[in-house]
């Protein structure tokens, strides 16, 4: 381990809890010490389609979570009790294998509380030949430093923005800073990404793609004549996921996107929502959301004029959907 990363580990500063923590000896807020782990690497279908694609997103789950939600569908890996120790090194070859499976993207998901030994496994693996993009998949519960100390290694920022509501966001996620943390990281990310650029799928793997990007009306024509093909190599997508009782705060979340970023990000409006925990002190909780509840939302953020979004169809709120973290591609 060298010397930098020492220090980041030995008082931890990444995320907004500011424990400070020595992770070279203890475990942070975010269940962690300083060794890597890693609870599943392999290709994941169930991204966005412009993230997935035929091909698949190249996801790479790591363990620990610092922001604790009550309704977590990844609570093991999330807790800490799901993953593998492995080497900054074993990372970048992982990052390599999942290029060589035609992976879309890298997929960092959950990644905050590892951020200095990933910049360090990019390094290594874009040396010897990593070129696809890399996406941060976070809740978007992080420092505005963090994020900076990101830029130039990740191409697609994948944030949730969970709340408005200070009190849901205390009593779901025991942040009242939520909102007032996860905007400014935000604003960061919509920064260094800047326009939202997509390419065809097959560029990715050709080689090329940094020589076909499309913008996002360009996208949307090509996407409409080439049945959806079509991968997003550049830009922001902010995530908001529907949560029971919540409708009223989803709009609150739907009029700050739009009015802060227009059409400069893709926002993705979900409703996978699934209680999977033991949520009796939530009883509010303990149910899926409607079709109403999201028909309404979705016709809310129509009202109000939204240009580039994503919504889900079908039927998306099943523990089937969330994968097993079983160490596949890891080790």
């Amino acid at each position: 381990m060298n010397k930098k990363l020492q220090q980041d580990m030995k008082d931890c500063r990444l995320c907004p809890r500011n424990c400070g923590v020595n992770r070279l000896e203890q475990t942070g807020v975010c269940g962690q010490t300083a060794s890597l782990k890693v609870a599943r690497a392999a290709l994941h279908m169930w991204e966005e389609t412009c993230i997935s694609g035929k091909n698949g997103s190249g996801a790479v789950f790591f363990s620990g979570c610092a922001l604790h939600c009550v309704f977590c569908q990844n609570k093991n890996i999330a807790n800490g009790t799901a993953g593998i120790e492995i080497s900054v090194e074993r990372l970048s070859e992982i990052f390599l294998e999942l290029q060589e499976q035609k992976a879309n993207n890298i997929n960092l998901v959950t990644p905050g509380q590892f951020v200095p030994q990933i910049i360090q496994a990019l390094d290594r693996a874009k040396r010897q030949g990593l070129s696809i993009p890399v996406v941060y998949n976070t809740s978007s519960y992080e420092t505005v430093d963090t994020i900076r100390r990101l830029e130039g290694y990740v191409d697609i920022y994948l944030p949730d923005l969970k709340y408005v509501d200070e009190r849901r966001s205390k009593t779901y996620s025991h942040a009242v800073d939520y909102f007032a943390c996860a905007s400014q990281a935000i604003a960061e990310m919509v920064r260094q990404t800047g326009e939202v650029c997509f390419v065809p799928e097959h560029s990715i793997m050709q080689g090329n793609w940094k020589e076909q990007q499309m913008t996002a009306e360009d996208y949307q024509t090509y996407s409409e004549a080439h049945d959806g093909d079509g991968i997003m190599v550049k830009g922001t997508i902010v995530r908001h996921l529907l949560m029971p009782e919540g409708l009223a705060d989803s709009k609150r979340v739907v009029d700050y996107l739009l009015t802060t970023y227009g059409s400069q990000i893709f926002i993705s409006l979900m409703n996978q929502y699934t209680p999977c925990n033991s949520l009796e002190a939530y009883p509010e909780l303990m149910r899926t959301v409607t079709g109403e509840e999201y028909e309404e939302l979705i016709d809310y953020a129509i009202a109000q004029g939204i240009e580039n979004g994503f919504i889900q169809e079908g039927e998306t709120a099943k523990e089937s959907f969330i994968p097993e973290f079983d160490g596949e591609g890891v080790v």
